[in-house]
């Protein structure tokens, strides 16, 4: 099931924060497991190891450090800008423009930022894609970041001094339940955003995040509807 909007918890709304990857386009989509492939690659060359156990390491690697791009900064000071370049150099054509997402987008009154720890070039050639990234104020990547990715609590309060947002009167959209943690400290209203027709794997999501339930105020397998609601109730 997906929890309706109350439109009073978006009322006071100026700020409008959206995950890129599996958020902004549909998790069936599958842009993400490109890239994923690419991380594998990338490991195998660097280490010479077999694809097998490169994958087992890129999954360590994650789980340890938040991104496998910065498990191997701290292991094997990587460049940074090269891991960045060659995992995203993907194909981009699964990617469907969506007008009703961007008008629904467009439509949000205030700020409207691309929070992801993807890089720029990324977020852009995504929301590119979609027709949509046009209508955000700016994009806060893992550069902007310093390298540091979502969850850490250091990301989201250099996010919130450069834009100088205020939680209260903001809301995030996020496809992790842990990266909302911090969002919901902060007093932004948080949505998770889930694959379309979630309910057989909805105990998967919470699986994957089974301390932060408490930290998700809305769950949408549809943001387009989503943000859809909020406007028709404001």
């Amino acid at each position: 099931m997906t929890n309706l909007p109350d439109p009073a918890r978006f009322a006071h709304v100026t700020d409008w924060v959206f995950d890129l990857d599996n958020t902004l386009y549909p998790h069936h989509t599958n842009l993400f497991a490109q890239i994923d492939l690419r991380m594998t690659r990338y490991i195998s060359e660097l280490l010479t190891l077999p694809a097998d156990e490169a994958r087992l390491m890129q999954k360590a690697l994650y789980k340890e450090y938040g991104t496998t791009m910065k498990g191997l900064m701290e292991r094997y000071s990587i460049d940074p800008d090269d891991f960045l370049q060659k995992v995203h150099d993907i194909d981009y054509s699964p990617v469907e423009s969506s007008p009703e997402l961007g008008a629904a987008i467009a439509a949000l009154p205030g700020r409207k930022f691309i929070f992801t720890n993807g890089d720029r070039k990324h977020a852009e050639n995504t929301a590119r894609r979609l027709g949509i990234l046009d209508h955000f104020d700016d994009i806060f990547d893992i550069v902007a970041a310093g390298l540091n990715p979502k969850p850490a609590r250091a990301t989201y309060d250099t996010f919130v001094a450069l834009h100088d947002v205020v939680g209260p009167n903001a809301a995030m959209f996020e496809d992790l339940a842990r990266n909302l943690h911090v969002p919901k400290a902060l007093g932004m209203t948080t949505v998770l955003v889930v694959p379309n027709n979630f309910e057989p794997t909805f105990a998967e999501v919470w699986e994957q995040d089974p301390d932060h339930e408490d930290d998700v105020d809305y769950v949408t397998d549809d943001l387009t509807s989503f943000l859809t609601s909020i406007l028709a109730k404001r």
